[in-house]
């Protein structure tokens, strides 16, 4: 996902029309429009720093293209889970990058973050599921 991209979507889900994100952050409404358009990125890193803040979000997600994931989720995430998630893929790049493993073992731990993910998505469904039947009296 593109800087303008996310933005424009951590603008929507935290409920700001594009004029009172600029209010937030002393940002004029036609900069914040160019960020989200496209036209236009942050010369200064301040912007950043500004933009972040005023969004709720690390500043590094608007920064770092393999931070998507985190704005794309249907559901808001914590703060805490928001950091653990940016540190764990900081580490994974650096360890990716670092070349200390083989290929075989990065396949392989690759496959076991990716079964970690399903196995929580699923445990996740049935807790919501059985929190919901619980509020409308319906038993599972």
């Amino acid at each position: 996902m593109k800087f303008g991209e996310k933005v424009r979507k951590a603008r929507l889900a935290a409920h700001f029309s594009q004029q009172q994100l600029a209010d937030q952050t002393g940002i004029s409404l036609r900069t914040i429009q160019n960020y989200e358009s496209g036209e236009r990125m942050p010369k200064q890193r301040e912007y950043y720093r500004l933009l972040a803040d005023a969004l709720h979000m690390d500043e590094s997600v608007l920064a770092d293209d393999q931070a998507d994931f985190i704005l794309q989720g249907d559901e808001p995430c914590d703060t805490r889970g928001s950091e653990q998630a940016q540190r764990l893929v900081a580490e994974i790049t650096g360890l990716y990058a670092g070349g200390e493993l083989m290929d075989e073992d990065m396949d392989a731990m690759m496959e076991a973050i990716q079964e970690a993910y399903w196995l929580a998505k699923r445990r996740n469904r049935r807790q919501r599921a059985v929190r919901s039947a619980s509020n409308t009296g319906t038993r599972m």
